[in-house]
């Protein structure tokens, strides 16, 4: 079927006169009338194929008309072709000028008037050709509503400031201050600041410090009240219930004149045998039965001169003081110290010339050295009882028991066997399986199995009471030694030892002392220009103390820090008593610290640790070999002593310059000689 081709005559009233050709159309003459034949093209678009034919015949009153009318304005307006060429000029030379001024002519769309300030899908996507997006009605509106809740917000807390009561404590960090205060530690840290004092969060400040930060901050400070107790071992209540108490005796002297050989002759044991170097390194207590009824508790101290600490103690817990003399050696350092502490303590002093079995031993010379620390013999009309004694051969030591017990009878020791008690830990350790176990001298009053008491920081139930003969018994009397079990951390040795009403009331002093304690930490420094820029530091090496007891560690401790150079310094970062765990290992891994043990052994998992990393663990059973190796290692760090020494000098008399070795000095020797 042949293509229909549907076609009607357009008649153009065209103004003025164009002689332009418009391609193939045709136009009919006329005067002022144009024809043009345009064709219509299907309604679908596309051309029908040849073979297609409508299923359903015209209607007969089909007409072919046109369904659209021209306009020759809107053609001229729309398509510039059909404008004139002075037109055409004209734009031509507009386009130029903007060029030459740098004026873009990009076409814009014209949008009407109402939906100019809409936005639209069309104009959001295409935002070049209409300029920047504008924001939107509700964003807008959002911003002005946060910003008036902000500002009722400032003018709130402006107007009104929270002041709140804050509790003081002796001592306090920052962190723990502004969390109180309910202020940014930041802000308290600047405040120091611009005090000229150098701070961080962790730092530690004193009561007058943290008032005044308090007040400046707008807040009011409140001193805390004091929970307390304290122990007065001389001063006893008036009661009906005084009885008496057994002596409480310390044995003190010079190392190695026979200490402790003369408590295992009165106790008929061997304990020096299992000491190592055979020097006694830890306090002791035992209770030797004598007459019957009548008992004495004797303490051991070390004669080592790093047990300062201990004799102290011992001297401070004493009713009265054996001093132990070699008759072949005479008085000796620790002889004099030991003096000293039993005057210090105000305790009578009975003086034991051990060894008198060797020939060489010389009482009265001994006799003649104390006088001069006003020890007088009673033979020099003096009051001070002297007794000759051997360990050895057991010579006098019944003489020795009658003094001590005279000394006694002269003290009339007496205690309160009906109230709750009181003591002084001597000594204090970890037990594998027993956890945290002290020794206690009970000064006043009765212990029982099941009190609550505390410690220094440290507060428990009595869970076992153990005896010098490893017996578990049910109360402890005043005067006895004892081992305590159920303490919820070690105890210093030193602390006192109280019973308490209730669990409550132990916890309260616990938290209390623990709040209050004096912090190791590094204290405020002022910051100075000079403080600033310097770096002349001495070098620093760390250690980790681990011990089997308190009264080591705190010797120990004591003797390094007495170590002291302009070069190195020795730094203990942690000192505590037990087994090397993982965590010293670790510690002294990040530290770069010496791990040293003394008389204790890393447990399994710590010895693998080490190894993995490959960190020294120094096993020491002696206290002396500790304070030399740890000279040994300060040496290692030291700088080398750079001395200068002339052997000779020479005048240069003239300079010569020689190709391929440089220049040359021809010189004359003037004094010592110059070699090769």
């Amino acid at each position: 079927m042949e293509k229909k081709i549907f076609k009607k005559k357009l008649t153009i009233s065209i103004s003025g006169s164009s002689k332009k050709n418009l391609g193939d159309s045709k136009f009919s003459k006329g005067k002022n009338k144009t024809t043009v034949i345009v064709e219509k093209k299907s309604p679908s678009g596309f051309s029908r194929n040849p073979g297609f034919s409508r299923s359903k015949p015209r209607p007969k009153n089909f007409q072919n008309k046109p369904n659209f009318q021209l306009k020759s304005s809107s053609i001229f307006n729309k398509n510039p072709k059909f404008a004139n060429d002075y037109e055409k000029r004209k734009l031509a030379e507009q386009r130029a000028t903007k060029r030459a001024k740098g004026i873009e002519d990009k076409p814009k769309k014209s949008f009407d008037k109402r939906r100019e300030n809409k936005l639209t899908l069309s104009r959001a996507l295409n935002h070049d050709e209409i300029g920047e997006k504008s924001r939107s009605m509700a964003s807008i509106k959002r911003a002005k509503k946060k910003e008036s809740k902000t500002s009722t917000q400032d003018n709130l807390e402006s107007s009104t400031q929270i002041v709140r009561d804050v509790k003081v404590p002796k001592i306090i960090t920052i962190r723990e201050l502004a969390n109180r205060m309910s202020e940014q530690a930041s802000s308290v840290i600047k405040h120091l600041l611009g005090m000229g004092v150098t701070a961080t969060i962790n730092h530690s400040i004193d009561s007058d410090t943290a008032e005044y930060l308090i007040k400046e901050f707008g807040h009011n400070p409140v001193k805390e009240e004091k929970i307390d107790i304290k122990i007065e071992k001389n001063k006893l209540e008036d009661s009906k219930n005084l009885k008496k108490r057994s002596p409480i005796v310390t044995v003190m002297g010079h190392v190695d004149h026979g200490k402790t050989s003369l408590l295992d002759a009165l106790k008929n044991t061997d304990i020096v045998s299992s000491e190592h170097g055979g020097i006694t390194q830890h306090i002791g207590a035992y209770q030797v039965a004598v007459e019957g009824s009548e008992k004495i508790t004797f303490i051991d101290t070390p004669g080592h001169a790093a047990f300062t600490e201990m004799r102290a103690r011992g001297s401070k817990l004493t009713d009265l003081v054996i001093l132990v003399v070699a008759g072949d050696d005479g008085v000796k350092t620790q002889t004099v110290e030991a003096i000293k502490h039993a005057k210090a303590a105000n305790v009578p002093i009975i003086v034991a010339i051990n060894k008198c079995d060797l020939p060489n031993s010389d009482p009265q010379k001994i006799k003649t050295q104390l006088m001069e620390h006003q020890l007088i013999a009673e033979e020099f009309s003096g009051d001070t009882l002297f007794v000759e004694v051997s360990a050895k051969t057991k010579k006098n030591l019944d003489k020795l028991k009658e003094n001590i017990l005279l000394q006694a009878e002269l003290l009339d020791l007496k205690a309160d066997y009906e109230k709750k008690g009181t003591g002084i830990i001597l000594e204090s350790k970890i037990d594998i399986g027993r956890g945290p176990i002290s020794t206690v001298v009970v000064i006043n009053g009765v212990l029982n199995k099941g009190d609550y008491f505390i410690s220094g920081e440290t507060w428990g139930k009595i869970r076992a009471l153990i005896n010098e003969k490893g017996n578990s018994i049910d109360k402890a009397e005043p005067s006895m030694p004892i081992e305590i079990l159920g303490m919820d951390s070690i105890g210093r040795s030193g602390d006192d030892f109280i019973v308490v009403e209730s669990e409550n009331k132990a916890k309260e002093i616990s938290d209390y002392r623990k709040e209050n304690i004096k912090s190791d930490k590094s204290t405020l420094v002022f910051a100075t220009q000079e403080s600033a820029f310097k770096n002349d530091k001495a070098k620093e090496m760390n250690i980790i103390i681990k011990s089997d007891v308190h009264g080591s560690s705190e010797a120990i401790k004591n003797s390094i820090s007495n170590i002291s150079h302009a070069e190195v310094t020795p730094k203990i970062i942690h000192s505590e008593v037990g087994l090397i765990t993982e965590t010293d290992v670790s510690l002294a891994k990040a530290t770069n610290a010496i791990l040293i043990a003394f008389n204790v052994k890393p447990s399994k998992e710590a010895k693998k640790m080490a190894e993995t990393f490959k960190i020294k663990i120094k096993n020491f059973n002696v206290i002396y070999e500790v304070i030399d190796f740890i000279k040994s290692s300060l040496s290692g760090l030291l700088k080398p002593d750079v001395k200068e020494k002339i052997i000779g000098s020479a005048e240069i008399q003239e300079i010569f310059k020689v190709s391929q070795v440089g220049k040359v000095a021809g010189s004359k020797v003037i004094d010592g000689e110059i070699n090769q």
